[in-house]
């Protein structure tokens, strides 16, 4: 909404103790996406361990040489009044572009969780859908993936029609919504949803008016898009913006454009940066789990 998210980091080089400063951020919204303090501290731990080189543990102590100043009522300390479940969603990740920009780390992911919510009296679905991931110095994108601090998987297509009133048309790969650059930008993702029975709808999403920004010459993703076609209206299409709750007709198709990452490094026309030979010189994506679950997973095949 153009709320605008302020920060200037402060290092100690002696001690190296650090603040983060996060004075001039705007003032609270009449919206659901304010977040605690506490969304702020997860996303600077969360962002300073990406950035260390080598695995430290997740708790407190990860914090103590670091202080913050934050101001009271803003999007980011609100008022116990305001709304706040948006905040742990769409802000966290905006948190994370503002902190890894500050360090020029890597270009934007895609911003968001694109979290889908539809129902009627009887039943309510919730599902989030992954976008493009920002490159880096050293990688390419990854395409349709949750990144930064999300945790969730989507429901398998033959499932979801089989236990609720819809149809999947397409989910697919938004090809060239990834941002060009030495090392590419990942592409987002499209899911066409038609309901087969009168039912509510809410998107509660980010990045479809400013799109992920590139870094050190790459240029930025493609914004996210959500649409309504209209049934029996000559395939009109409604734009519904990125925070909305209406109602959706039988027949009608509910059409969600995930963003792109942003692309690092300025592009060369027909290098590695551009096209199926950046596909090509793409690594696979191996999930590796973390965490004390994965942890103990992973004890019971060691001796």
């Amino acid at each position: 909404d153009g709320t605008p998210i302020n920060l200037r980091i402060e290092i100690d080089e002696a001690t190296g103790n650090a603040t983060f400063d996060f004075e001039g951020t705007g003032p609270q919204v009449l919206g659901n996406h304010n977040a605690p303090p506490s969304v702020t501290y997860s996303a600077v731990i969360y962002s300073l361990r990406c950035l260390v080189g080598s695995d430290i543990p997740l708790n407190q102590g990860c914090l103590a040489p670091i202080s913050f100043k934050i101001p009271k009522n803003s999007l980011l300390h609100p008022s116990s009044e305001a709304a706040v479940v948006g905040g742990n969603v769409l802000t966290s990740q905006r948190l994370c572009d503002v902190v890894l920009k500050a360090f020029d780390a890597c270009a934007a992911s895609q911003g968001c969780m694109n979290n889908l919510t539809f129902g009627d009296d009887t039943f309510g679905y919730y599902e989030t859908i992954a976008g493009g991931h920002g490159a880096g110095p050293t990688w390419s994108g990854k395409h349709g993936v949750h990144t930064h601090m999300t945790n969730t998987r989507i429901t398998d297509p033959e499932i979801l029609e089989r236990r609720y009133p819809v149809m999947l048309h397409t989910f697919e790969v938004r090809k060239g919504s990834g941002g060009r650059g030495k090392n590419p930008g990942g592409d987002g993702l499209t899911r066409v949803i038609e309901p087969l029975t009168p039912l509510t709808m809410s998107i509660l999403s980010e990045r479809r008016s400013r799109a992920p920004y590139g870094l050190n010459g790459g240029e930025q993703g493609k914004s996210g898009l959500n649409l309504i076609e209209r049934a029996g209206m000559d395939g009109l299409c409604v734009n519904i913006g990125g925070k909305k709750t209406t109602n959706l007709n039988i027949g009608d198709k509910l059409i969600i454009h995930t963003p792109g990452g942003g692309g690092w490094g300025v592009p060369s026309e027909g290098g590695p940066g551009d096209g199926e030979e950046a596909n090509r010189k793409r690594k696979a994506f191996i999930p590796v789990g973390n965490g004390s679950l994965a942890a103990f997973a992973e004890a019971q095949f060691t001796t």
